[in-house]
């Protein structure tokens, strides 16, 4: 019987303590209201210096990105699905090498060939690299 009226003295004597503290936590709330003032100054004074004609192109470069990085999941998930099914990453694999050789046969088989391939290639990059 006594540990329990030890138990609430203990009690109200952390409740009065609390009362007595709730007059000082209203010092530490202007100081957070002052240093949270501060700080979205500095943020608005940060925002107001970035050229935001430039974020059009940003907001493109990363809507690209995304776009590119869903695109590989989504392909990488197809390619996951086509090599579960059993006779067919065998086939894709001879047909790849029946296309290659046929590109081979066609564009590499004669010196005439190999020299048009040489100067198509050469356009290109003259093209596309300046």
């Amino acid at each position: 019987m006594m540990a329990t009226t030890e138990g609430t003295t203990d009690v109200t004597a952390t409740s009065v303590a609390g009362s007595q503290d709730g007059n000082t936590t209203e010092a530490p709330s202007s100081d957070f209201k002052e240093r949270y003032a501060e700080i979205l100054g500095k943020v608005n004074s940060a925002l107001d210096g970035v050229d935001w004609n430039q974020m059009g192109r940003i907001g493109k470069s990363i809507g690209i990105l995304v776009a590119v990085i869903v695109a590989q999941i989504l392909i990488k998930g197809v390619l996951d699905t086509i090599n579960m099914l059993p006779l067919v990453p065998g086939l894709l694999e001879l047909l790849g090498l029946v296309v290659v050789g046929t590109w081979g046969w066609n564009n590499l088989r004669t010196s005439t060939k190999r020299e048009e391939l040489v100067s198509r290639v050469s356009k290109l990059r003259q093209e596309y690299l300046g």
